[in-house]
């Protein structure tokens, strides 16, 4: 069969069709990815290589993974997990530039001579058009990442509210930084 000659509802039937992975595959997978950026983590935070300390870190990260593997790598949607790390990994240089940019403005802020008139604390509200729960989690921290901003409340209805250094830090919310969350959980 010839893939050119089917219709886009051939082919989406035929992707239908396709077999997913098991549950237990699914579960498995889960626990070592999650078992392995544990490790990861243990290892280079903690910086002790001798045997008592990595047995440790083996046990605690089992322990983890084994209660909280299903959380960080669902199993809903495992089809789509190579292609939301990619996205992921592709929204951490353009959330570093943000931090970066922020920062500056900040430190403008903060050795301009007339430094108490420019800035103007308060707190703005908005709501976000997220739904997932991992989503608003990520626009919810990538917001108080950026200096001059942090999230205070956000609802699972997607109603937030940030507090603002001045004016201009709130601009730009819920804008580009939200677009980028939801392209990356597929929203």
């Amino acid at each position: 069969m010839s893939v050119d000659n089917l219709s886009p509802s051939d082919v989406a039937a035929l992707r239908a069709k396709r077999p997913a992975l098991p549950s237990r595959t699914k579960k498995s997978i889960s626990f070592v990815l999650t078992f392995l950026i544990c490790f990861a983590t243990w290892i280079v935070l903690s910086g002790r290589f001798d045997l008592f300390h990595i047995g440790l870190g083996v046990i605690a990260c089992s322990i983890v993974s084994s209660l909280s593997g299903t959380i960080l790598i669902s199993r809903r949607g495992f089809e789509q997990m190579p292609r939301q790390w990619l996205q992921f990994i592709l929204y951490i240089p353009w959330l570093l530039y943000q931090i970066l940019l922020a920062n500056l403005q900040v430190t403008y802020l903060v050795f301009h001579p007339r430094m108490l008139e420019l800035i103007d604390p308060r707190i703005i509200r908005f709501k976000s058009r997220l739904k997932k729960p991992m989503s608003l989690f990520i626009f919810a921290n990538s917001i108080t990442l950026t200096p001059g901003t942090i999230t205070v409340y956000v609802s699972i209805t997607g109603e937030y509210t940030v507090h603002v250094i001045n004016e201009q830090a709130g601009n730009s919310l819920p804008g580009e930084m939200q677009e980028r969350v939801a392209r990356l959980m597929g929203e």
